[in-house]
């Protein structure tokens, strides 16, 4: 990769990093569509305010791209919204428009709806149950109510479920039913109704590879069990899913595509490589033997 005064720069700001696929899939991507751009990594989860002026003030950089736990962070130091992405409270994605403005977007719902409905998930109708309500959570949340989810709880720690649910059901009025991962009875018998089962907290993901969202007591050959994390490609939510007989299991590869596909039409305006990024993510899977 050639770097040169006329490149472009998009930097990932997030701790840690180095589990992401993301910095290779969107450099296939940039070469298979001849664009002069280089997506780089930035680990960090401290003075974001002074990453986000940097991207604001060097003009080599197009935007940026933000992970955990930045995510809802940088929604403090951008100019402008995009409407999705103001309710949410979380973005994944600021782009600098032609006047020099940041304006804010979240891709993280738009890439796991697309993944959950090419592998067969109505979504409209259906009872979703979401483990997390941070950053990602809150954009997959926002996303299915909006897609028309029947019913979705959000289970958290802290009263962080409480305040998404809330948040939802202005918009989305009964949608959102919170419950807090201490109460067991209540998650039990909400996961008796459930139709597709979210990891959307990060846990068991690389590095907390034993962590898990849920007992596997409680998954049953009726749910699909859909987890945002991609490293590894199977978690121990998505083996143990997969040995109570689950309908289906999907991991986060599909999302990460294409929140990225989406992330790219943003940035660049163009239409994204779809086929060149999904090879370059299978050649990773392949070099790393997942």
């Amino acid at each position: 990769m050639q770097i040169d005064i006329n490149s472009r720069l998009i930097a990932l700001i997030g701790n840690p990093l180095g589990h992401s696929f993301s910095s290779r899939m969107q450099n296939a991507a940039y070469k298979a569509a001849g664009l002069n751009m280089v997506y780089c990594y930035c680990e960090n989860d401290t003075h974001i305010k002074e990453i986000i002026d940097g991207i604001r003030y060097i003009t080599t950089f197009k935007g940026c791209a933000a992970t955990k736990p930045n995510k809802e962070e940088v929604m403090k130091y951008v100019d402008e919204f995009d409407p999705l992405c103001k309710n949410i409270g979380s973005s994944n994605t600021i782009v600098k428009t032609p006047e020099g403005k940041l304006k804010a977007y979240n891709t993280d719902g738009y890439g796991a709806l697309r993944s959950l409905k090419e592998e067969g998930c109505a979504i409209k109708n259906e009872v979703m149950f979401s483990f997390g309500a941070g950053g990602t959570g809150r954009s997959v949340c926002f996303e299915l109510a909006n897609a028309g989810a029947k019913k979705i709880y959000i289970s958290s720690r802290s009263d962080k479920c409480e305040n998404l649910a809330n948040e939802i059901n202005k918009t989305y009025p009964g949608v959102c039913v919170a419950i807090r991962a201490a109460d067991e009875n209540k998650i039990a018998q909400a996961l008796e109704e459930t139709d597709v089962i979210l990891n959307l907290s990060g846990l068991g993901m690389s590095g907390h590879e034993s962590d898990t969202c849920v007992d596997k007591k409680y998954l049953k050959p009726r749910h699909v069990c859909f987890d945002a994390t991609y490293n590894p490609v199977k978690t121990r939510f998505l083996k143990e899913a997969e040995e109570a007989g689950a309908k289906k299991i999907i991991n986060g590869i599909g999302m990460v595509l294409y929140q990225g596909a989406r992330q790219i039409e943003l940035w660049a305006k163009i239409e994204p490589p779809i086929d060149a990024m999904r090879n370059e993510l299978n050649t990773i899977l392949k070099e790393k033997g997942l």
